[in-house]
């Protein structure tokens, strides 16, 4: 261990800009944030303004510097996790982007994913990728650039077209343009990348018409790919370490070992479980994707995504009015005893796995007039473990691993109640650790180890340390109750129609 020395890591989500660093204890010294606006111009269409997401990233370093009062010649290295299939595209030799950024949850490509669909590609997209077609990966959102914005044309003909994730914009940007580098992580999500042979695939780039000169160069998950310029902190830091958000948050809740598993409550929910050095097939809608890449070996994951969970809580608060802030909602869930009959299925962009409906919606189900603002609270609360009970059992049975202990984190997991029923429905511990800032220590423990900060994984293991954990209490029928309800109304909001 590297003592004195700070990893600075960059956060870059959904709706706001984080920077946290971190000493070599794995303690947070400093944190910034900066929210950003969410765009969005017709229903089903989601993007940000790249620009906005660098300068708020900006914001976000320079503020957890500051309040950590560190120098930073103090900083071994700067990583990076980030909202991964969400596609910037810009100018080689400006560095400016040519549209706006296409947002992960955005649904604009339904009909290339039907093209593919239709052409036979399904099976080998799977085979190749480990991705289902959906439009929530990046490749079709390339070629919806590409086959829509003159600019990115022009450019691509010339050769200056960029295209890549947020990691890769980061990268470019806080390089002065120096690096353009993605990592296998955040590459395994474009439905572009071979995840055997660990190279983009030429038959998808073909297929959608995407020129491999636009893209990154693909690295591992702990390398050093470029050098922050000195203008962004004073000096010139090394950037070590890269990872999409999931895959950082499984590595910064320790699952080094085959069979662990974790879930992130964020504006999704997406459960991730270690499968070891062999990528597992899934035949129940779940993904195959690269946990890591360190030291020339490569790490996979099964992964399921529920596309809105957070949100969900965010809706009740912005769009309904109903509470003022997520503890609230919380608080509210707890004074009855059940959900009142009401159940809510957070379909607002589609349902990701084990369903993969592109055209589901959101559903709300067995309102009365005796229906409260709690029962409301509750049956939103309760939708978020329901929906992440399905992709655990669906892993448990593609791994034939069973999953008795469930580590937690993100912003949702702050939420006694929600914990508590998640492992109620579960029937298996559920396990929050006292550093919640998983996604960023991932990818700083990545950098770290890089660096030097710190020396293997068994060292990493140590600095784990739970903070509270939740076990079953629920009687069996009471269980299998909720889970009839809750996938009633799953068949109910599946392909937009509510009967």
């Amino acid at each position: 261990m590297m003592v004195g020395k700070y990893i600075l890591s960059i956060d870059q989500g959904t709706t706001s800009s984080r920077a946290v660093l971190f000493d070599a204890f794995g303690g947070v010294a400093g944190m910034g944030q900066r929210e950003f606006p969410q765009i969005y111009p017709q229903p089903g269409y989601v993007e940000h303004d790249a620009v906005q997401i660098l300068q708020t990233t900006l914001y976000a370093m320079r503020q957890a510097v500051e309040k950590a009062g560190v120098r930073a010649r103090d900083i071994a290295a700067i990583s990076i996790t980030n909202q991964r299939e969400t596609t910037v595209a810009w100018d080689a030799v400006t560095g400016i982007p040519v549209c706006n950024a296409i947002v992960w949850q955005c649904r604009r490509t339904a009909p290339e994913c039907e093209r593919l669909r239709a052409s036979g590609m399904e099976g080998y997209i799977k085979d190749t990728t480990g991705l289902i077609i959906d439009p929530y990966f990046s490749g079709t959102k390339m070629k919806w650039i590409l086959e829509n914005v003159p600019a990115a044309r022009e450019l691509a003909e010339k050769g200056r077209l960029r295209l890549g994730t947020i990691d890769a914009w980061l990268v470019y940007s806080l390089t002065d343009g120096a690096s353009f580098v993605t990592d296998v992580t955040n590459a395994s999500r474009t439905m572009l990348f071979d995840i055997r042979k660990l190279r983009w695939d030429e038959t998808m780039l073909k297929e959608l018409g995407i020129p491999q000169s636009a893209l990154p160069r693909v690295a591992e998950s702990g390398e050093i790919v470029g050098m922050c310029s000195a203008d962004v902190l004073g000096e010139e830091i090394p950037i070590a370490g890269m990872a999409g958000d999931q895959h950082a948050a499984l590595f910064g809740q320790c699952c080094f070992s085959e069979g662990m598993a974790k879930n992130t409550y964020g504006t999704g929910c997406f459960v991730l479980m270690n499968t070891g050095s062999k990528p597992v097939a899934s035949q129940e809608g779940l993904l195959t994707t690269i946990a890591w890449k360190l030291g020339g070996r490569t790490t996979y994951a099964l992964e399921g995504s529920a596309f809105n969970a957070g949100s969900a809580i965010q809706w009740l608060r912005d769009e309904l009015g109903l509470i003022k802030t997520p503890q609230e909602a919380d608080q509210l869930a707890e004074t009855v005893e059940d959900a009142g009959g009401v159940s809510f299925v957070p379909a607002f962009t589609g349902l990701g796995a084990p369903y993969w409906d592109m055209y589901a919606r959101g559903a709300l189900l067995g309102i009365t007039r005796g229906t409260t603002r709690a029962h409301l609270c509750r049956a939103v609360l309760e939708s978020i473990a329901l929906e992440s009970a399905d992709l655990v059992r669906a892993m448990e049975r593609e791994s034939g691993v069973a999953i008795p202990e469930l580590r937690v984190d993100g912003g949702a997991s702050r939420s006694r109640f929600l914990m508590q029923y998640q492992a109620d429905i579960l029937n298996a511990k559920v396990c929050r650790p006292q550093c919640l800032e998983t996604t960023a220590l991932g990818s700083a423990m990545l950098a770290g180890l890089t660096v030097g900060v710190w020396d293997d994984l068994e060292e990493l293991s140590s600095l784990w340390r739970e903070n509270a954990s939740f076990t079953a209490h629920y009687l069996e029928e009471r269980r299998q109750r909720d889970l009839n309800r809750w996938h009633e109304g799953v068949s109910r909001s599946m392909r937009g129609a509510v009967n």
